[in-house]
């Protein structure tokens, strides 16, 4: 895995959904910033301790953000606080960025989910 690699990526993107990614990588980094980076299922992806702990992707209509685990969002019910959701993936916009207060709570769920808390 290389942080190369995410750089290739958003360099691919328009200016406002590289901006969004960007600043949603960072905010990652700042929870985790020894986390590996790199490319996993064709889209940014993060690991630590051996695992996949986050990712994005840009899309046609919207942004995701990607927890790597099929309980993180349900069990955090972000639905409810008017997120759209499926059981695997985050969707925002780029003039709606994720909150980095939320991304901090994406990755303690995920890790807390890995480490078995």
């Amino acid at each position: 895995m290389s942080a190369s690699e995410i750089d290739d990526y958003l360099l691919t993107l328009p200016d406002d959904q590289r901006r969004a990614l960007d600043e949603l990588r960072r905010a990652i980094l700042a929870v985790i910033p020894d986390a590996e980076q790199g490319i996993s299922y064709k889209l940014p992806a993060f690991r630590a301790e051996g695992k996949l702990v986050a990712g994005f992707g840009a899309f046609s209509n919207h942004l995701s953000y990607l927890p790597h685990s099929g309980t993180v969002l349900p069990g955090l019910r972000l639905d409810a606080a008017g997120y759209d959701c499926t059981k695997s993936s985050l969707h925002f916009t780029p003039d709606q960025p994720l909150p980095a207060a939320l991304v901090e709570r994406l990755l303690e769920a995920r890790l807390a989910e890995i480490r078995g808390d």
